[in-house]
């Protein structure tokens, strides 16, 4: 939980996503805003009626909200901004790794159950299985207003497409001083391309 406290917030995520299978990248950015849930957050509670996981066994979450904009999206006028609430329940033996529940799969719109993993230098892994593909992420933090983000979508016996992120934290005076820009789009008709967190 420690890790998604530090992710609580406003963030800028500049993303690069390769589609391997067309030789073709492009490049976007969403805003996203995470608030840490506890444990006893009637959110938890939910995820973990719905997935049919004791809630005693978890820890907490976090809900993730996000509007975004890709390249390949720029022809499109439709607004859209999504989000997402999910819950992690750590395994028994060893709490850096675990369950982590979705009410809704972001590459199939399907309850889903992920697996979390703490790696050696505290950086987050993300591991999801759908029935038709796999993705794999890895979140870690440059400083604390600074994180990165990396990630794999394999479908069909091999990978579709790769990405990168830098994530930095938008404090209150530098989002008024983008409160004149256009708002951007989110990208959730794309996801095979996106995250995990649907960011």
């Amino acid at each position: 939980m420690e890790f998604f406290q530090l992710s609580a917030g406003k963030w800028l995520s500049q993303r690069t996503t390769h589609h391997l299978a067309f030789k073709r990248s492009e490049g976007g950015e969403s805003e996203i805003a995470v608030e840490a849930l506890s444990v006893d957050d009637p959110k938890i509670l939910e995820i973990c009626k719905l997935h049919d996981v004791d809630p005693s066994l978890a820890v907490g979450g976090a809900q993730v909200q996000w509007m975004g904009t890709m390249a390949w999206d720029r022809s499109s006028e439709e607004n859209h901004e999504g989000s997402t609430v999910f819950v992690l329940v750590p395994d028994e033996d060893n709490p850096r790794n675990g369950r982590l529940l979705r009410e809704v799969g972001y590459a199939e719109i399907v309850p889903v159950i992920g697996r979390y993993e703490m790696d050696d230098e505290d950086g987050l892994v993300l591991i999801t299985e759908y029935e038709t593909m796999s993705s794999k992420e890895h979140f870690w933090f440059a400083s604390p207003d600074v994180r990165i983000r990396s990630g794999t979508v394999k479908r069909f016996g091999g990978f579709s497409t790769a990405s990168f992120c830098t994530e930095t934290r938008i404090r209150e005076e530098a989002q008024s001083d983008r409160s004149d820009s256009q708002p951007v789009k989110d990208v959730t008709d794309s996801r095979a391309f996106s995250s995990n967190f649907g960011w």
